[in-house]
């Protein structure tokens, strides 16, 4: 008959099972299973009592993973991140990065991926894809790839380049620090580069080769409705003493200064200069009408000087401002029997109505070549408005159009950008250097983005993402769990059980499969603090070095591919990338099982097993 604390092992263990199939089946949202794998722990043991190997399982320790340091780091990393998105901080180098993969195709971007791989082997990989993953998601729209190709590659590549140095995981220095306290055996920075080479090697070649072709291309509601690179706005430029295009000239007959619009018209007065303007130069009074993409009007009004200050307005009116501070941008549809069908932007009356400006107007039929004031609307045409976020969430109470809710985003301002480049710089030294502790850095360095108005509160929170922190809270509460009713000593012991009689290659490879099954559920450094003691009691009983296994307990722990839980990088790219669970188990279960043979293959040969 089952004892009790077996009892408490084996529902432990259940509620795991259960837990796995239901993220993957994504029957239910991963917020809810999350909270109902927490809420069964809290029943089974503080309520019900079931007894443990040790101390009894409090509530309080259940629910430390919503404390936990890591939680927290990500969390403060992705304010970071948000801080350098919301101010064009990294616009260059990811521009100079897109021209040479645009020059180059997928021999250039997969030289950038085993760039930043190497940048993982000497510094801390969450450091690094918080670093590039604003680079890459820019990348990604420049070159229209969906960022689900490209995002968990990043996690991953990092993840390979992170386990062939000591420094280059958190998981690697645990699993050292306990061999060396243990008198076993103390590795140095590459004592195992050489056998990590080669299964980097292989699994590089799936992760960059067949790994994007399994991941589905899933955009939000938001990037399909700013993705859309082909839509136009039809807007205006209205030139001012002192303008930044006061004096520009036409050549060939374009405007080098407006390359990424169309000029429809130059109106000036009564005269109308048509397209290819010859020997046009642009002078104070000039009414400049440009088609444009969302994307191109948001650069033109985020640039340091910006090309358009201004709203249009009908020639007897005087031009309206731009909202000063943070600028929201919004899409809006005229609505069938809207009261403004027949009327012009300018005599809508949704300035005074809203306080919003419209900036363009996009029609499915042909746009006539005129002022985008005298454009009588029709419904069904799509207004870009911009204004401060109170003033955009009025449009909601608007019958006469409808507001398209997630197209709002506000205005990257580029002229905080440097500010936000050091802030971010300062917490990637600091957590590399181990100035601070990469918690700290990252804490302080969201803070300063806040208090140096980098981006402000709503925008900080509006990145911290449920799902990350109830699959954390999870975890955590697993492994707890695991630890407690002696579930992870039982698989440890599991382990030994197969050295009797068996070769050290077959043991190692046995390791190494057992680990990186755990690695993916109870996280990564659990897995190697549990697992080096029983790697060093089975070469003891083997009678061989203890070097061979402490290196797989290394290698299988930095397997951490087949959920978003294992491991850091895959958190702070499942939001970015829209993936789901499933996701990591479809593209992550095989290389885990690549690398697996690929270690099982390469450690007798390495290490004479």
């Amino acid at each position: 008959m089952m004892s009790l604390p077996d009892l408490s092992m084996g529902l432990t263990f259940a509620v795991i099972a259960v837990s796995v199939v239901l993220y993957a089946t994504e029957r239910y949202s991963i917020e809810a299973i999350s909270l109902g794998v927490i809420v069964a722990y809290l029943i089974l043991f503080p309520l019900a009592g079931l007894p443990v190997a040790g101390e009894a399982l409090t509530a309080e320790a259940l629910l430390s993973g919503f404390a936990n340091p890591g939680l927290i780091t990500i969390l403060a990393l992705l304010v970071v991140g948000q801080g350098l998105y919301h101010t064009d901080a990294l616009d260059r180098p990811a521009r100079l990065i897109v021209g040479a993969v645009d020059r180059r195709g997928k021999l250039a971007l997969a030289g950038v991926f085993l760039v930043i791989g190497a940048l993982s082997a000497f510094m801390n990989n969450t450091p690094v894809v918080v670093m590039v993953l604003p680079v890459i998601v820019a990348l990604a729209t420049a070159t229209k790839r969906s960022s689900s190709r490209l995002l968990m590659p990043l996690s991953f590549i990092t993840i390979l380049g992170g386990m062939t140095t000591l420094i280059g995981s958190s998981t690697n220095l645990l699993a050292v620090d306990v061999a060396r306290r243990s008198g076993a055996v103390d590795l140095g920075f590459f004592s195992f580069t050489p056998i990590a080479l080669i299964l980097v090697a292989v699994g590089a070649v799936y992760v960059l080769g067949i790994m994007p072709k399994l991941l589905v291309p899933r955009q939000s509601m938001a990037d399909e409705a700013l993705g859309a690179a082909g839509r136009q706005f039809i807007a205006e430029i209205a030139i001012r003493d002192g303008h930044p295009l006061e004096g520009a000239r036409s050549r060939t007959g374009l405007f080098p200064e407006l390359a990424d619009m169309t000029v429809r018209l130059v109106q000036r007065g009564e005269r109308a200069f048509l397209p290819p303007f010859e020997d046009v130069t642009l002078r104070p009074g000039d009414l400049v009408i440009v088609a444009a993409t969302r994307a191109a009007l948001e650069r033109t009004l985020s640039r340091r000087t910006p090309v358009m200050t201004e709203a249009a307005a009908s020639q007897d009116a005087e031009p309206v401002a731009l909202p000063a501070g943070t600028v929201t941008l919004a899409e809006a549809v005229v609505a069938p029997g809207s009261r403004l069908i027949g009327r012009t932007t300018a005599r809508s009356g949704l300035r005074t109505e809203t306080g919003c400006v419209v900036l363009g107007l996009q029609r499915r039929s042909r746009m006539p070549r005129t002022a985008m004031t005298e454009i009588r609307l029709e419904a069904g045409d799509v207004l870009l408005f911009a204004g401060s976020r109170d003033h955009i969430d009025r449009l909601r109470a608007n019958h006469d159009v409808l507001l398209v809710d997630w197209t709002a985003s506000d205005l990257p301002q580029r002229a905080k950008a440097p500010r936000a480049a050091l802030i971010f710089a300062a917490v990637i030294v600091a957590s590399a250097l181990e100035i601070a502790p990469i918690v700290v850095a990252a804490l302080v360095g969201a803070l300063a983005m806040v208090l140096f108005g980098c981006l402000n509160v709503r925008q900080a929170t509006r990145v911290i993402d449920s799902r990350i922190v109830m699959l954390v809270a999870a975890a955590i509460a697993s492994a707890t769990a695991l630890q407690a009713t002696g579930g992870a000593a039982a698989v440890a012991n599991g382990v030994l059980a197969l050295s009797d009689g068996q070769s050290p290659a077959v043991v190692a490879s046995a390791l190494f499969l057992v680990i990186a099954l755990a690695t993916n559920v109870v996280t990564n450094n659990a897995a190697a603090v549990l697992f080096t003691p029983v790697a060093i009691g089975i070469a003891e009983r083997l009678g061989v070095p203890a070097e061979p296994f402490v290196v797989t307990v290394i290698l299988a722990s930095n397997c951490s591919f087949a959920t978003p839980v294992a491991y850091q990088t895959n958190l702070l790219v499942m939001g970015p990338g829209h993936y789901r669970f499933s996701d990591f188990l479809v593209a992550g279960t095989p290389l885990v099982v690549i690398l697996w043979v690929t270690f099982s293959l390469a450690a007798p040969w390495v290490y004479g097993l």
